[in-house]
């Protein structure tokens, strides 16, 4: 497979060499190059044999560079490949509770390893061929981020609706053997893969430590568009809390054991059944924390601290910010504890309901412009709005529903700062110091 070469940075390495714009890459130092992980494993060494097709004639270029060293080859698409998509059906999928109307790019359900190896994404492992298993043990390309839901063969084909869905823990019993790391995450619908199901899960994955380096559980998200899908509840606060009694539990034996928890409860599990969240050492290293796991412990920790360490002054400042409701209870603990420090200064906290997907939907990275723009017209902003950047897509422009951010700003007459979602940043925005992002 020939890969195009887009463009050839100027005084590049590459340029030096003279690979020109349309060149095709056929192979680096004799290895076939396929997409990135291919380039970017290939193209670590310091002298590079560059195959390229040139108007269809063979052509090749001796590349001379530090080793690591960026060549200067830029491609039609970061993964010089197209993106795979998911190929199960999940009972859960959340792509599926979408209305429509929506950008194109929010149906597109992703399930790509090579996403997973540099962005963090999680994959199913029912779109790997023998030949990707073999160049990601080959490359060791680790760690791979893998959506499990359960391990039970039968209920995992069930629920994702795919006969090859059940045949995960070969593939990573074979990735374990290899020293690939794993990161799992469990999607836990009711009635199906909790309970008795929830606990099989966690004794067989936890038997590939240290491959399997950290299990975390995320309730379903159901949104108002479930029509003709499979049916299915949130969880009830009994529902959670028997979530975290299995899960911290076996945590909490595994750990006595290994010296690891391994395995962690979102936090909207916490939230659903009315508990306290785990203090800051529960969650070790936070290996999950994009997964919403350890967030809130996380914000309120890193908040206090920064809090503590900045000298208490006036500050003459009105500000407003937003949160989901889930959150709601955080930030304005967050709010009061910096007025209460800093004389003069004001802010207010509006929890935003998501109207949108509906009432079982709270947290603040699914709120959409239109819910926002509605809920604040008229309310008192002050000098500023902070607005949690996870709400915006990853150029930071458009929210879920294609509101441009500059609309709200307009209709709302008040300057938008965003702010990241980490308790240091809230803190400097509410104090109008330095960019949070």
């Amino acid at each position: 497979m020939a890969v195009r070469i887009a463009a050839v940075q100027a005084a590049s390495p590459a340029a030096a060499a003279g690979v020109l714009p349309a060149d095709l890459l056929v192979r680096v130092n004799g290895h076939e190059i396929e997409d990135v992980l291919d380039y970017r494993f290939y193209m670590l060494e310091g002298k590079l044999s560059l195959d390229l097709l040139r108007g269809g004639a063979a052509v090749t270029a001796v590349v001379q560079k530090q080793e690591y060293e960026d060549p200067g080859l830029e491609f039609d698409t970061y993964l010089m490949d197209r993106q795979q998509s998911c190929k199960n059906k999940c009972i859960f999928c959340f792509i599926d509770q979408l209305p429509k109307g929506l950008r194109e790019s929010l149906y597109f359900k992703d399930d790509d390893s090579r996403l997973s190896f540099l962005f963090g994404n999680y994959i199913t492992l029912t779109n790997l061929s023998r030949h990707e298993i073999d160049r990601i043990k080959r490359m060791h390309i680790s760690p791979v981020n893998i959506s499990v839901h359960t391990t039970n063969p039968a209920l995992r084909v069930q629920m994702m609706k795919n006969p090859h869905a059940g045949e995960v823990l070969a593939v990573m019993e074979e990735f374990a053997r290899a020293d690939i790391k794993m990161n799992c995450q469990l999607v836990l619908c009711p009635g199906y893969n909790d309970g008795p199901e929830l606990d099989r899960s966690l004794r067989d994955l936890a038997a590939l430590y240290p491959a399997v380096q950290s299990i975390a559980a995320v309730p379903v998200g159901i949104t108002r568009y479930r029509q003709g899908l499979t049916p299915l509840s949130p969880f009830s606060a009994a529902g959670a809390g028997a979530v975290i009694d299995r899960m911290e539990a076996f945590g909490n034996a595994f750990l006595a054991d290994h010296g690891t928890r391994l395995c962690y409860p979102a936090d909207e599990f916490y939230l659903t059944a009315g508990r306290p969240m785990p203090p800051e050492e529960f969650y070790e290293d936070y290996p999950q924390i994009e997964n919403g796991v350890g967030m809130w412990t996380s914000f309120k920790t890193e908040f206090a601290r920064a809090l503590a360490q900045t000298p208490a002054r006036p500050v003459k400042r009105q500000v407003s910010t937003i949160t989901g409701m889930a959150a709601r209870p955080l930030i304005e603990w967050a709010a009061r504890a910096a007025m209460d420090r800093f004389a003069g200064l004001d802010c207010r906290v509006y929890p935003i309901e998501n109207t949108f997907f509906g009432p079982h939907i709270t947290v603040t990275g699914l709120l959409t412009g239109g819910d926002v723009l509605a809920q604040l017209q008229g309310k008192p902003l002050g000098d500023e709005l902070l607005l949690p950047a996870c709400t915006l897509r990853a150029q930071r422009d458009l929210f879920l529903d294609d509101m441009p951010l500059a609309r709200l700003e307009e209709a709302l007459g008040v300057p938008v700062r965003l702010t990241d979602g980490d308790g240091v940043s809230f803190l400097e925005s509410l104090l109008d110091q330095e960019e949070s992002v």
